[in-house]
């Protein structure tokens, strides 16, 4: 399986929703970083269900072991690797699909694939649960990022018809709702509880702004940061689209209101405009670098969906049961913020070897 990530950070992601534990190794870290695992343990809590109307009624606690790679909270050179344990499971809920396959799932793909040996409980390898682990790399990242100055900030903005108001421009982590405008977080809400009442379930965009990233980072054609950060990002399930700076907005434009005028700013280059999302070329180019990603909503739904019996083709209509998000938009915040941090830093740790 394609479970690893990285060039200098190498990351691999192991575990199923419902095995006895979930886990990541990474391998480069700078020795001698210490790691605020209470801090860690916030940010893994973002990405937990909390018990939020909004999100599954599975409850697991998300407490990373750390097995290897610290000492005394500090890295030491070696591969970290860290583990969380499965504990709220219920894999006879999934039972039919091995057989059924859910629309919008990997069920079918996954038998295709892996000729029926596939563990579909919970999704398997294929769950959203395995964004834990990938958050427990990018919440360790992130640490080390803002030492260089650098830091994320994200916000949904927009679930649904339901769009978010004004600039992100700080960061809204602190909040139960990440959003810029409450009122229209609580807009949100309501239209996730309407569709819930109805068995549905809905989507939405989440955007990312990363601040104080210096020029230069990245490379042309397939080292480029888009394709890093797309590349991190595509890995969180249900991400169906990334744009990045003014993205799908700038086919209808003209050069002239696209193009981001140059300028100085106490000695130092800079745009008028960030219609690029602070890439150039591939390449940084010191302004904020922005992204949206759009995530389709949860593909598990209490409605009669159609499917086929994979033994026999027949026509097999199903009712997903069990415990699911009605949206996974909310959760999926900081594992945006998990995944652009891990590409950034890998693109870091690679340009520090470009200067030796």
């Amino acid at each position: 399986m394609s479970s690893s990530f990285g060039k200098n950070l190498h990351l691999t992601i192991f575990g199923q929703s419902h095995s006895s534990a979930i886990g990541v190794t990474i391998d480069g870290l700078p020795a001698g970083e210490e790691i605020d695992l209470e801090r860690l343990q916030r940010f893994l809590d973002r990405r937990a269900p909390g018990g939020r109307a909004y999100a599954t009624a599975r409850q697991e606690a998300d407490r990373p072991e750390i097995l290897c790679g610290m000492k005394d909270g500090v890295t030491c050179g070696a591969p970290l690797c860290a583990l969380i344990r499965n504990t709220d499971t219920r894999s006879g809920d999934y039972a039919p699909f091995a057989r059924i396959p859910r629309p919008g799932h990997a069920d079918y793909t996954a038998w295709v694939k892996y000729g029926g040996y596939q563990d579909s409980a919970g999704g398997g390898h294929f769950s959203g649960r395995l964004t834990a682990p990938l958050c427990i790399a990018g919440g360790i990242c992130l640490q080390l990022l803002e030492r260089e100055g650098i830091t994320l900030i994200s916000r949904i903005a927009s679930i649904g018809p339901v769009e978010d108001r004004g600039a992100l421009a700080s960061s809204t982590a602190e909040k139960e709702f990440p959003v810029v405008d409450d009122a229209q977080g609580a807009a949100m809400q309501a239209a996730i509880a309407a569709a819930k009442a109805e068995g549905d379930s809905l989507g939405g965009v989440i955007e990312c702004a990363v601040m104080g990233l210096p020029p230069g980072l990245g490379e042309p054609m397939f080292g480029g940061m888009e394709s890093l950060i797309a590349a991190a990002v595509f890995a969180i399930p249900a991400v169906k689209g990334v744009e990045f700076g003014a993205g799908f907005a700038a086919a209808a434009l003209r050069g002239s209101e696209d193009n981001d005028p140059f300028a100085v700013e106490e000695g130092r280059v800079v745009t008028t405009t960030n219609h690029c999302g602070g890439i150039l070329g591939g390449i940084t180019n010191g302004m904020p670098l922005v992204f949206r990603a759009a995530v389709k909503p949860t593909p598990s739904i209490a409605r009669e969906q159609q499917s086929i019996c994979l033994e026999t083709l027949a026509p097999a209509p199903l009712r997903v049961g069990g415990r699911h998000d009605p949206c996974i938009v909310p959760r999926a915040v900081p594992c945006m913020e998990a995944a652009a941090a891990i590409a950034i830093y890998d693109a870091l740790l690679e340009r520090r070897k470009e200067k030796r």
